[in-house]
């Protein structure tokens, strides 16, 4: 949608949304970062709400605006768009009067997928303007049928799964357990789950045994949550068909065993990788699920701001180099360097991979997957690679010391590299490739940035607002360099000059029946440059507490006052940062 951003500013200032000094801290940005708008910018620093924006532009474009938040669409309306038009399209139906349908869009100006609906359904259009937060509650109602869906698929279907249970169940040959596998009854059961978890935007699906059921539990947000409850009898036909589905030993039961497989949703390609573990009721399941071609994020959305997204950018213009991203399992480590990437990958670099697995696929980036069971690991990819005239290189995982060696060396010879690697903190990193043998005088001379990170909980649109109390504000304090923070927020136009800390407001989620008041996840971040006096310590051997303290008098925010930035934003609350740095 085009607006003209001169109107758009006047209008914000004149409505009092906003102050001048917002505006001219926005345009102060957009000079460094033309690629974001007035609004986006206004948006991610929390003047404004998305609300707010669209309902701006629906005035200033003269199309209505509605909200969907709270409002049951009766379900005969909402079958008219299928759910995967819906989704993909960011389009619902909420109103059809005689032969006038009236659709909820976030893009209005998409009139292909107007012209789409109009020809499928045969009926008038009527797009009206609406926010994020309104179409996903309102997709959440096509998940609300999907579950009952699910569960007469489930009470259907379950009775010839017993069957095949009591019938098989004491013959347990490859050639009997591929034929419980292919039934349809079970074919349809496993393919729902999957269709359900997905929909659920779950990042993993846990099948787990009990001593009297099966219990099926989602990853949502880094989060567990129960999904349902199947009789134990079905566990050996589900477990079957998710092993024909990853090539796995259907008959063995003893050992653990690994795989992956792909499914086609709706024109989306969805990978699983597959860990399969002997339990003692039987076999657990894990699965991760990862969305192919699912990246387009940027730096700001996954949560980088004011001096930490100025250093990384920096690193990205050196023609050589290594840049870092540390943290556990499942801390976003991967889709930061995809982000990374997509900021690199431009028509005149040559950029290649080694990964395991490709999460994302990327175009005009040569991608390759590691085959440890043949000899091809990181390090074998890595040596490959530079034989490949790269000009930037990705190694999905520095684990082991030759791997270290190659990518310091490549990062040497002309290479700008970019990779992971698993420690607590952003110093953390420098001793632990030490530990695998690379060199001091060779980490200075190759380390640009390391970030490291950690992801939190998005706060939905239901929330309240309070101030902390002295007492909060002490016990932070422990923790926390609250003047650095609060003159971090100050220089980055989130809170005004001269006001305190008990005057900054902090929001806390509003639960209701079956939502926990969170929505997504956001990024918390310390992001480590090498300056020259701590490439001067890495060469003396400091220890990571010292460089640590160094980085800190240089201007960096932990991750946990990364994370109170972000609380006072708006984006979570301080009980969800205290939760993931403490784990």
């Amino acid at each position: 949608m085009y607006i003209e951003q001169d109107k758009l500013k006047s209008f914000m200032v004149d409505s009092g949304l906003v102050t001048s000094q917002d505006i001219d801290a926005a345009d102060e940005h957009l000079e460094k970062f033309p690629n974001q708008t007035v609004g986006d910018y206004l948006v991610s620093q929390g003047k404004i709400t998305d609300d707010d924006l669209k309902r701006i532009q629906a005035y200033l474009l003269g199309i209505p605006f509605i909200d969907l938040s709270s409002e049951k669409i009766p379900f005969e309306v909402l079958s008219i768009i299928p759910e995967p038009i819906a989704r993909n399209h960011n389009i619902v139906p909420y109103k059809k009067d005689g032969e006038r349908l009236e659709v909820a869009m976030l893009d209005t100006d998409d009139l292909s997928a107007i012209d789409f609906i109009k020809k499928k359904t045969g009926l008038n259009i009527q797009p009206r303007l609406t926010s994020t937060g309104s179409i996903k509650s309102a997709l959440v109602q096509y998940q609300k049928s999907l579950k009952a869906d699910f569960g007469d698929i489930i009470t259907k279907e379950m009775d010839s799964l017993k069957a095949n249970a009591a019938t098989n169940g004491g013959d347990l040959s490859e050639k009997n357990l591929k034929a419980i596998a292919e039934d349809i009854p079970v074919v349809r059961v496993v393919d729902t789950l999957l269709k359900h978890a997905i929909l659920q935007n779950a990042s993993d699906i846990h099948m787990e045994p009990q001593e009297d059921a099966l219990v099926i539990r989602y990853r949502v947000d880094g989060i567990l949550h129960a999904a349902m409850t199947l009789p134990k009898e079905s566990m050996l036909s589900i477990t079957a068909r998710i092993k024909v589905l990853a090539n796995l030993k259907l008959d063995e039961k003893r050992l653990p065993q690994d795989g992956r497989f792909k499914i086609l949703l709706d024109g989306e390609k969805v990978s699983f990788r597959v860990s399969i573990l002997p339990t003692y009721y039987g076999e657990k399941t894990v699965m991760r699920i990862l969305r192919e071609g699912g990246g387009g994020y940027t730096l700001e959305s996954l949560g980088f701001h004011g001096v930490n997204l100025e250093r990384i950018y920096e690193a990205t213009k050196q023609k050589t180099g290594l840049i870092l991203t540390t943290g556990p399992t499942g801390s976003g480590k991967s889709t930061t360097l995809y982000s990374l990437l997509e900021i690199l990958n431009t028509p005149d670099v040559n950029i290649s991979t080694v990964e395991d697995p490709i999460e994302y696929q990327m175009k005009r980036i040569n991608q390759t997957q590691v085959k440890p069971d043949i000899g091809f690991t990181f390090a074998a990819g890595l040596r490959s690679l530079v034989r490949q005239d790269p000009d930037i290189i990705m190694v999905g995982e520095i684990r082991d010391g030759e791997t270290a060696s190659l990518a310091i060396n490549a990062a040497l010879t002309g290479h700008l590299v970019l990779s992971t690697l698993h420690t607590n903190s952003a110093a953390g990193a420098v001793p632990r490739l030490m530990d695998m043998g690379a060199e001091p005088f060779l980490l200075v001379s190759t380390l640009r940035v390391i970030i490291a990170q950690r992801l939190v909980r998005k706060l939905g649109k239901a929330r309240d607002k309070y101030t902390l109390s002295p007492a909060g504000i002490k016990s932070l304090s422990k923790t926390v360099d609250m003047d650095k923070v609060l003159k971090s927020l100050q220089d980055d136009g989130i809170v005004k000059k001269g006001v305190d800390w008990k005057d900054v407001p902090f929001y806390r989620p509003k639960v209701t029946a079956g939502d926990d008041g969170y929505d997504g996840r956001v990024g918390i971040h310390e992001v480590l440059k090498t300056s020259p006096i701590i490439q001067d310590m890495i060469v003396s051997g400091k220890p990571a507490e010292k460089i640590h303290e160094q980085a800190l008098a240089e201007g960096m925010l932990t991750m946990m006052e990364d994370g109170v930035y972000k609380a006072a934003q708006g984006l979570t609350t301080i009980e969800e940062v205290l939760r993931v740095i403490s784990e």
